[in-house]
């Protein structure tokens, strides 16, 4: 060793200064054993999710059985309010049509025709009891009756069968659904009209662009209701036209 030291000092002094550093690297270690690492916790990379649930659609017509806020009978949910007519001239009477052989006497008295489980899509019908002189009749009485949807009238009891008196202004409002098709007869509702110590009006209400009209022997045009989409469902306008005697 003495002679390499001779031969090769620089080597010798490259040798130690290795041996010295193995010698302490066991106490380094030991010197940063006893300090943890600490490491930074990562941040999501994604959005966190919201657990609110979505915003409910608001409901649409459907064929589905009809549930409404109101009890069968009570007042209307969403009020339609058909508007205000103006005339010119004199108005015509409605045409009369036949009384069809499902109509029953004494029906409810109520505004709401729909009730529990009934099929269909629901309809709001809204309109005038008037005059020939464009007056409004208040406390005249309308009677409805009708097929459900599936086109069956209730022979033992009185679903889809009420009537209700006109308001102050004449005016009338009746939720329902559409009806139902049967052999013979295109969709229609049927409806007595009769003003204060008045005779009855008896007649029909046609729906538009149904096929079914032009093979239906007694529909009649100026009998159509006026059909529109609104933020209530779909909603039907028809003003009924009575002599006053």
């Amino acid at each position: 060793m003495t002679a390499i030291a001779t031969l090769y000092p620089s080597l010798t002094r490259q040798l130690a200064s290795r041996a010295t550093l193995l010698l302490a690297l066991p106490l380094l270690l030991a010197a940063c054993a006893g300090q943890p690492t600490i490491v930074p916790t990562p941040q999501p990379t994604t959005t966190p999710r919201s657990t609110s649930a979505p915003p409910t659609p608001l409901p649409l017509a459907t064929t589905q059985p009809v549930s409404t806020a109101a009890a069968p009978g009570q007042g209307p949910v969403a009020r339609v309010i058909p508007p205000t007519p103006t005339c010119t001239a004199a108005l015509d009477v409605t045409p009369s049509m036949t009384e069809g052989p499902y109509y029953k006497q004494n029906p409810p008295e109520r505004l709401n025709l729909v009730e529990p489980k009934t099929m269909g899509t629901r309809l709001i019908l809204a309109g005038y009891v008037l005059s020939t002189s464009c007056k409004g009749i208040a406390r005249a009485r309308v009677d409805f009756w009708q097929a459900d949807g599936q086109g069956e009238y209730d022979n033992a009891g009185y679903k889809m069968r009420g009537y209700q008196l006109t308001d102050d202004a004449g005016r009338y409002h009746l939720e329902t659904v559409i009806p139902g098709l049967y052999p013979g007869r295109t969709r229609h509702i049927h409806v007595k009209v009769q003003a204060p110590n008045q005779p009855a009006l008896t007649t029909q209400l046609f729906f538009p662009n149904e096929a079914s009209n032009q093979r239906d022997s007694i529909f009649s045009p100026k009998l159509v209701v006026a059909m529109q989409d609104t933020n209530a469902g779909k909603v039907a306008t028809f003003n009924f036209v009575v002599n006053m005697k």
